[in-house]
């Protein structure tokens, strides 16, 4: 069994393929896709570039691989949150709550020590702000568990329409990303009051963020230009 946290190895996997995608997860987060090729990320792991075709017959395939071992984990664990919070809520559920459970894993996982995470939620960053492919990266990967949030979220909202709540969550996706990014911009703007590794502190405050803006957005009253 793995342990908590590391991508389980797919049926067959062998210890080339995984030193494979550690590699590319590297590559990838430092240098994006377009300028990384399969000889550095070959170099990187050790092995020959055959391999690479072998394991994963397209530079696309080896990416997409990457993407979506860490995927499966954080999915699991939202939807393991979401649906735990529907049940303990017994129909009173609230938005800080679900935005809790939606939130928390990747929040936790960001802020671990190892690499492989830190170097893939970079990667996430990047890929959803690719206007070339990232939508649909991350639509395939992701968009499961989004639907469940905003499924949740119909329910203590019941009078809001739909483009609102699409709406507040590409608000939510939006502040999520520059968060995972770690660009140390609040960090220079707050003159070192805030650091943009402190996922405890973003935790909280893009829990309350985050409900507030589905509130505001999803009221009732027509929503002005102020």
């Amino acid at each position: 069994m793995s342990r908590r946290g590391r991508p389980a190895k797919a049926p067959g996997a062998t210890p080339a393929a995984d030193l494979i995608l550690d590699a590319a997860e590297q590559e990838f987060s430092q240098h994006g896709y377009d300028g990384v090729g399969q000889r550095a990320i070959a170099r990187r792991a050790g092995v020959d570039v055959a391999l690479l075709h072998y394991y994963f017959a397209t530079k696309r395939g080896l990416f997409d691989a990457v993407f979506v071992r860490r995927a499966e984990i954080l999915n699991s664990e939202r939807m393991a949150r979401l649906d735990a919070y529907e049940a303990e809520a017994a129909g009173d559920l609230t938005l800080e709550g679900l935005m809790d459970a939606f939130l928390t894993p990747v929040l936790v996982w960001s802020a671990s020590t190892d690499p492989g995470w830190r170097a893939y939620f970079s990667l996430i960053a990047q890929v959803s702000n690719n206007p070339e492919w990232g939508g649909e990266t991350m639509a395939r990967f992701f968009d499961p568990v989004v639907q469940r949030l905003i499924s949740l979220v119909r329910r203590v909202l019941t009078d809001a329409e739909d483009t609102d709540l699409y709406w507040s969550y590409h608000m939510l996706s939006g502040a999520l990303m520059l968060t995972l990014s770690e660009t140390g911009r609040i960090d220079r703007l707050s003159g070192g009051l805030c650091r943009s590794d402190d996922m405890a502190a973003a935790r909280v405050r893009m829990i309350a963020f985050s409900a507030a803006g589905f509130r505001a957005v999803c009221a009732k009253e027509p929503l002005s230009a102020y």
